[in-house]
């Protein structure tokens, strides 16, 4: 199965279509009146509809088990087509499109099975995805021509005894997603230094500045405290949730001292140096952070 363990948890939902089409106005007379000799097939073929929607991953060898937390079965009858329509929700890391499917078309094929003793002519047909909601798709709307810097904070780094990392790894993952990095520095641990690059791209009005490195406990780790002077306005969240992210898969991370907020109208980021760390807080960030720029577009006048 495609690995999952970078997503994180959203709301998805999955609307399905199928369509069944019988040949008798008098097979949808037996429907509508509950006379069909095996049973009541709206509820039956409902009934296995549930069943079908959470056995998905039984049956689909690439979809993954998750947890189904809705699910909603409903029948429309358009001369001689019956419309069945399946929404299915979750609170998950992947979609429950196939889910949906699946469920359609288990409640299609229960009703053939009901009705084919009073009719032979029934097609099934139509099983399609209607819509779907949820994961990065409803995120990923980002303004254009945004801007970003990025800060390697590292005194090995500076010095050339160590290779970066996490600094080309970030760059990587902003140009994903179209983003111009105009501004990429390696820069000691000194405090005096890294607000002097922090200060030449607020004046170049970047919309975005990522630093690395220098979030943790030793003495030479100085980052946090040469971004706060800079910070006016503080967003926690930004923080505190991939430092939860990162916990689930590395115990230790909860010991990051990365900090978030505004300037004016930059975002300042500021993450671990590690290049697991930076991969592990791009996943938990992005493309989600964007949204602070949908919030201030309106007030921007750059």
């Amino acid at each position: 199965m495609v690995n999952i363990t970078h997503k994180s948890n959203s709301l998805r939902t999955a609307i399905a279509q199928a369509t069944l089409s019988v040949s008798l106005q008098a097979t949808i007379d037996a429907i509508v009146n509950r006379t069909v000799p095996k049973g009541d097939v709206f509820e039956m073929s409902k009934t296995a509809g549930l069943f079908g929607v959470k056995r998905t991953s039984d049956l689909i060898p690439d979809c993954h088990p998750l947890p189904i937390e809705y699910t909603h079965i409903s029948f429309e009858i358009k001369d001689l087509d019956v419309i069945i329509s399946v929404e299915v929700q979750t609170i998950y890391k992947t979609g429950v499109e196939v889910e949906a499917m699946h469920g359609a078309s288990i409640v299609a094929l229960t009703m053939y099975d009901m009705l084919k003793p009073i009719d032979k002519n029934i097609q099934i047909k139509n099983i399609f995805l209607k819509e779907k909601r949820g994961g990065k798709a409803d995120f990923i709307s980002i303004k254009e021509n945004l801007s970003a810097a990025i800060i390697v904070c590292s005194d090995s780094i500076s010095r050339g005894e160590k290779e970066d990392f996490s600094g080309k790894t970030i760059k990587h993952r902003l140009e994903k997603y179209g983003l111009g990095v105009c501004d990429f520095s390696i820069v000691p641990d000194e405090i005096e230094e890294i607000q002097s690059k922090i200060r030449k791209n607020l004046e170049s009005k970047t919309d975005l500045i990522i630093l690395t490195g220098g979030t943790g406990l030793a003495p030479r780790d100085r980052t946090p405290e040469a971004v706060k002077p800079f910070i006016e306005k503080e967003i926690p969240g930004l923080m505190e949730f991939p430092r939860s992210y990162g916990q689930e898969r590395m115990p230790l991370s909860f010991l990051s001292r990365g900090i978030a907020g505004m300037n004016g109208n930059t975002l300042i980021l500021c993450l671990p140096g590690s290049n697991n760390a930076v991969n592990e807080y791009m996943d938990a960030l992005f493309p989600h952070a964007f949204h602070v720029f949908k919030v201030i577009e309106g007030k921007r006048h750059d």
